[in-house]
Order: structure tokens, then C-alpha cells, then sequence
């Protein structure tokens, strides 16, 4: 059973029907389906994408899948027997190169399984670390987060249900870290998705303060609404937003986040389908949006206000091009400074072992 529906989910996922969401919707309609199973399916199935650039298109499909087993296996037992040259060449599409510098210590990080990252509440790692077993604390830098390592299914965890983590990649954590809102300021989530950053920001300012968290689709807000009831947030509030020039309300606020659509070439570790959908295209269009975005969520911020931009890409036009472009048409905005942080940082999945991740920061001068 688990290579046929395997080789269904391969077979049915497409630009606009990406593998996780026919494996999401395969696991749903499989009501009896064994926890073991969905793991060894899904497994399967990123397999395939991750090493498609070595598989040989005219064999059969379950020949594909074999061989990316094989391949799965030989690079996890040792990594060293496939060149840098090699990796470099076949890890993603051919446009690629043109839009990002492709090192080979990117390529092996993104052709490894990927970790599962949580964010523990604010100053609980160790004591969540201890509850569920299998868990380690990343690091000093980030002291909330919290790398998985066991067989159960969280989901069903009483600490999870209790609100005592979330599933958040140790990348978008250091988003909030770098945010570093305090309690009772005013801050905006332009591209609150379903809420990931909101809750992070949220457990930063200790639910004191206000956040408005804007998005242009409903069904994402309304998945953000169920997230912070489970972990009792309460300082926010959601609103429609599609990045337009008129702001969702008249606030100013103290920072705002934009964490704005981008084409994801930072995640292609843990989403391996989306390497051979995304196009060059995709990208071009995508900075323009994010220009944009960014152009029009500005204005809404005070003077000593922060505002930070991210993308979990690495392409150039959409990291360096997008702070360019914005820094030139806004002279009252002057690049972060703070601590460690100098204007920009970016992190390469091998830096963390986690997602890819680009951040800028401004502060507004008047």
C-alpha cells in the first residue's frame, strides 16, 4: 500500500498542487492509515524530489523511487562519496545559477533530511526538552529553540495541545529574535500567514502590547485565530490585508514585520517538490511584489520605529535587490544597527540546521 499511494501522490502533484498538500490531502481521505506508514510514504515522496536531478526520467516511476532510496541512503551514511561538483550541478533547475551563488556547502545541507525544529514558550526549553524526550536546546543564540528528534506524533502531545511549543524552524525563530519586540509596543505582521511569527512576536513582548497581524487570505487568519487561542495569546488582532497602499488601520507602529511571499529556495530542504515548480519567472515577479509590499507597509511606522524585512530565499534579487531598491527611495530610513546585527544577515541552511533565510532591518529617522 505504502509504494502505490506513493507513487498516486508523486504522480498527482504539480505546480499547483504541491507535494505536501496531496500528501496532506491522500493522509486525510486514508482515515485507517498508520502513523508508520504516513512517515514512510511521506519520506517516499520528498525522497523522489530531492534526488530527481539523479534519476533517469524514462524509467518507470517505482524505478525513480528505488534509486532515491538508494541515493537517500549512500548520502546519510556517507555524504563524502557524492562531489561537491556533482551536488552543485543537480541539486535544483537549471535557472538557478543565475539568480543565487549555489555553494556546495548550501547543496549538501539541502540534500540532508531536514530537523524538526520547535519553539519552546519563552524561558521553557529545558523543561519541554525533559517532558517529550528525544529533544535537545539548539543553542545559547536562541534559547527557546528546540530540535526534535523522537518517533511520536506531537500533535497528540498534551504539551502541545496545552500550548507549550510550536512547530517553527529555528530560521523564522531567529526572525523574532532579531525583531526583539518588547512588552506593550505596537508592532505589525504584514504577511501573517497563519500566524507563526505573530505567536513568536506575542511570546516576546509577554502578551502585553498590541499586534496587528494583516493577510490577504481569510482561511489563513482563521488558522492563525485557532493557533493563538491553543497558546492563549491574546494581544492581537487579525485583519484582511492584500499589500496595498491603503494600510489596514491608522496605528503607527513601533516595528513592523514583513515577512513578505518569496519563492522559497530557502526551504527546498524540507520541501524538495518546490525545486521543480519555481521558476525564474517566479522570482522576478515575486521581488517586484515584495517591493511593493515593503513600499507600502512603511509608512505606517513610527520615527525610531524598526522595520524588518524577510524571506525565506536566497536568491539575490529578491534578498540584496529588494534592501537596493528600498533603501535608494527611502531616505528616511537608515539601515538597523543593533548588537550584533548589521543591516542585513543571511542564513544559509548549514549555518543552523535549519531553513534558509534572508533578514534586513531599517530604523526610521523623522
Amino acid at each position: 500500500m505504502s509504494q502505490s499511494l506513493a507513487i498516486k501522490i508523486i504522480g498527482a502533484s504539480s505546480r499547483d498542487r504541491p507535494a505536501d498538500t496531496v500528501l496532506r490531502d491522500e493522509f486525510r481521505a486514508q482515515r485507517d492509515i498508520m502513523p508508520s506508514d504516513i512517515s514512510a510514504i511521506s519520506r517516499t515522496v520528498f525522497n523522489y524530489f530531492r534526488w530527481r536531478g539523479w534519476l533517469d526520467p524514462e524509467q518507470p516511476l517505482e524505478e525513480q523511487i528505488r534509486r532515491s532510496r538508494e541515493l537517500a541512503k549512500a548520502f546519510a551514511r556517507e555524504p563524502d562519496s557524492f562531489t561537491d561538483d556533482d551536488l552543485v550541478a543537480r541539486v535544483g533547475p537549471e535557472w538557478l545559477g543565475m539568480e543565487m551563488d549555489i555553494s556546495s556547502g548550501w547543496a549538501r545541507a539541502i540534500q540532508a533530511e531536514p530537523r524538526l525544529w520547535l519553539r519552546a514558550q519563552p524561558g521553557q526549553g529545558e523543561d519541554l526538552c525533559e517532558k517529550l524526550g528525544d529533544a535537545k536546546l539548539a543553542c545559547d543564540a536562541f534559547p527557546d529553540a528546540v530540535v526534535y528528534q523522537g518517533e511520536q506524533d506531537l500533535f497528540q502531545s498534551d504539551e502541545f495541545h496545552a500550548g507549550e511549543f510550536e512547530i517553527q524552524d529555528i530560521a523564522s525563530q531567529a526572525v523574532g529574535w532579531l525583531c526583539a519586540p518588547t512588552p506593550g509596543e505596537k508592532w505589525w505582521d504584514t504577511c501573517a500567514g497563519e500566524g507563526g511569527k505573530t505567536l513568536h512576536l506575542s511570546a516576546l513582548m509577554q502578551n502585553k502590547g498590541l499586534i496587528w497581524a494583516s493577510d490577504r487570505a481569510a482561511w489563513r487568519l482563521q488558522s492563525l485565530k485557532r493557533r493563538a487561542a491553543r497558546a492563549k495569546v491574546f494581544n492581537f488582532r487579525s485583519v484582511l490585508w492584500d499589500g496595498g497602499s491603503k494600510p489596514p488601520t491608522k496605528t503607527k507602529f513601533d516595528g513592523i514585520l514583513v515577512d513578505a511571499p518569496c519563492s522559497g529556495t530557502g526551504t527546498w530542504q524540507r520541501n524538495p517538490h518546490a525545486r521543480w515548480t519555481t521558476t525564474g519567472q517566479d522570482v522576478k515577479e515575486l521581488a517586484e511584489i515584495q517591493q511593493r509590499i515593503l513600499a507600502n507597509a512603511a509608512p505606517s511606522l513610527k520615527p525610531g520605529g524598526k522595520l524588518i524585512y524577510a524571506v525565506c530565499t536566497l536568491t539575490r534579487r529578491e534578498t540584496i535587490g529588494v534592501v537596493n531598491d528600498f533603501t535608494s527611495r527611502f531616505p528616511d530610513f537608515e539601515p538597523l544597527v543593533e548588537g550584533e546585527f548589521r543591516a542585513s544577515r543571511v542564513i544559509w541552511p548549514q549555518d543552523l540546521g535549519g531553513n534558509g533565510m534572508f533578514i534586513a532591518g531599517w530604523r526610521r529617522k523623522w
